[in-house]
């Protein structure tokens, strides 16, 4: 009762900080940003609060976060036009999204991927945000609770869940789960940072294998030469 006694009216002063009008337009900014930043493969959250950092130097503390998560909040749904359209994943978090919505974009229904998509985001965030904002009270004594065993017990519920959405091969799906941990490891530790595999001596790899990167290569580089190799539109029933 003493959090929520200290909590509440601290939500409170932060709501009506958040809706002055200084704020809300450092916020439609960030927003503008972010979709501008995000449509770019590869270009992710990192990239776009590098492009504004120096700009946020100098700005009140409110006004400079107001402009961060307007621009980190939206890329997510900035990535999907590259995602559905040319199937390429614009960020790790829009992987899934090439799956399910590209195919419908070679049948002509890439609008209908793209409201789906984007209704799914904005309820998403919505609802997301309306649970972690009235939950994390409660959540706060168990996250601090967690320690390296709970960490590697979730660890390891999720990999054993590649084998179930593997379908009818699950071996397959835990034989790339082992691969993808086999490419994880290279480079340093991010807690510690000892080398836990070699870099082979290519300094490039003592930061590891970044998940877009390698997604970039997987997804991008093949989809790109088969549209290339097509030499038409993308949807198959466009005339």
């Amino acid at each position: 009762m003493d959090l929520l006694a200290t909590a509440l009216p601290a939500l409170g002063d932060a709501i009506s900080l958040i809706l002055h009008p200084e704020q809300l337009m450092f916020l439609v900014l960030g927003v503008l940003l972010g979709l501008s930043v995000g449509v770019f493969p590869g270009l992710g959250g990192i990239a776009g609060l590098s492009l504004v950092l120096p700009f946020i130097y100098g700005m009140e503390p409110v006004s400079g976060l107001a402009l961060m998560v307007g621009l980190v909040a939206v890329i997510p749904t900035s990535d999907t036009f590259a995602s559905v359209l040319m199937g390429i994943p614009g960020s790790s978090a829009s992987q899934a999204t090439v799956l399910d919505g590209f195919p419908l974009a070679k049948k002509g229904e890439a609008a209908r991927a793209l409201s789906a998509a984007f209704a799914s985001s904005l309820f998403g965030g919505l609802l997301g945000a309306s649970f972690l904002t009235f939950f994390i009270l409660i959540a706060r004594p168990i996250v601090l609770a967690f320690g390296l065993p709970e960490m590697l017990m979730i660890t390891i519920l999720g990999l054993s869940m590649v084998a179930i959405l593997a379908g009818r091969l699950p071996l397959k799906g835990v034989a790339a789960a082992c691969m993808g941990l086999l490419v994880g490891t290279i480079g340093e530790a991010d807690a510690g940072g000892s080398l836990r595999m070699s870099s082979y001596s290519i300094p490039y790899l003592t930061d590891g294998l970044k998940l877009v990167v390698v997604g970039m290569g997987i997804f991008a580089i093949p989809e790109i030469i088969a549209l290339l190799r097509q030499d038409r539109a993308i949807s198959r029933d466009a005339t």
